[in-house]
């Protein structure tokens, strides 16, 4: 394996869980400075270090590669890795925007004795085996609406903190806070979208960057979302980064026979769940929780898929690129929709 970025979740998920592979090994990597290069290899016992990607890409002794770089670097190094016949995982998002992201599919098609993986949405895969066997068996019946809030911070705006790489255009592309990442979430359940109208928000257009200046931003902080769902039915989206006393999580789904709640679940939850998941069918009282078995509660095994796709054990479902363009073309259609006004139609 050759790393190129090796910011936090590359260090946090990606290192730790490659070696936990056996007969993976991490041969060597390159990060945005010879330095920073230097104090991750030398943290993490890597032996190798690269002047630049190009180096580490013409390196035969490497057969795949982890991208662990923003998202503007992600579509040139995914192509570029492909085409050195080489396997990729790259960290989420995806790309830039869809054009992009459509280009690292095509690639991805050019090779397909090659494992392309985008890293995925993390946030439900607790509870994913469960609430999409409950939606299969007919749990909810059909789908007549879904409301979901998504807060990243819930505090009252603030332009005194740091400028972070997702207000910046330029890094970031169509990318929106976590907008993208939950909605990816939301299509393992009900599939992508048809339609969607939006309205947002930049309630902090300057932050402060790593030098103490005031940076514009244009990258909403704050979004509503109407959407119309393939499978009928529609969804209210909404995601706040400067709602004070907001939850992190509030999703209820209503359907025409049933209603599904996730909510957090909170400190005191005795099995350590992220989550609490509760239901009702037509003609129960109320809501009651839903024990979710331990054999049914998923987890992070990102590079445990990528090596077992790799090895011809697993295919890609965590994720794999034809979602990955599904999810960057809701994100321009959002940007779109942001923009004009109007409603926007996908794929977009």
């Amino acid at each position: 394996m050759g790393l190129i970025g090796a910011g936090g979740n590359t260090q946090l998920r990606h290192i730790p869980g490659l070696r936990a592979q056996p007969g993976v090994e991490i041969k060597g990597l390159v990060n945005r400075s010879r330095e920073s290069s230097e104090r991750v290899a030398g943290e993490f016992e890597i032996p190798e270090v690269y002047e630049d990607w190009d180096e580490l890409l013409e390196d035969d002794e490497i057969d795949a590669v982890c991208i662990g770089t923003w998202p503007y670097m992600h579509a040139p190094l995914v192509i570029e890795t492909l085409e050195a016949d080489k396997h990729v995982l790259c960290e989420a998002r995806m790309a830039m925007n869809s054009d992009e992201a459509l280009q690292m599919l095509d690639a991805s098609k050019r090779a397909p004795h090659l494992v392309a993986q985008i890293v995925p949405a993390p946030h439900t895969l607790e509870i994913d085996q469960t609430v999409i066997g409950l939606i299969s068996e007919g749990y909810i019946g059909d789908l007549v609406n879904a409301k979901l809030h998504v807060g990243t911070g819930s505090d009252f705006p603030n332009p005194d903190l740091p400028l972070h790489w997702r207000h910046n255009r330029d890094l970031s592309g169509n990318n929106i806070m976590t907008m993208g990442i939950w909605y990816e979430a939301m299509m393992r359940w009900f599939g992508p979208a048809k339609t969607v109208q939006a309205l947002g928000q930049t309630i902090v257009s300057h932050r402060l960057d790593e030098d103490g200046r005031r940076r514009s931003t244009t990258i909403p902080d704050h979004i509503d979302i109407l959407m119309s769902m393939e499978c009928g039915g529609t969804m209210n989206y909404t995601t706040t980064a400067v709602s004070a006393f907001s939850r992190e999580l509030d999703l209820w789904v209503h359907g025409t026979d049933g209603v599904l709640r996730v909510e957090n679940a909170g400190p005191d939850e005795p099995t350590g769940a992220v989550f609490k998941l509760s239901g009702a069918r037509r003609g129960d009282g109320g809501l009651s929780q839903i024990e979710i078995p331990p054999e049914n509660r998923g987890a992070w095994r990102v590079e445990e898929e990528f090596i077992n796709a790799i090895r011809g054990i697993e295919p890609v479902t965590h994720t794999n690129f034809t979602d990955g363009l599904k999810y960057m073309q809701f994100t321009d259609a959002v940007t779109e929709s942001v923009k004009t006004g109007n409603l926007v139609r996908l794929p977009f």
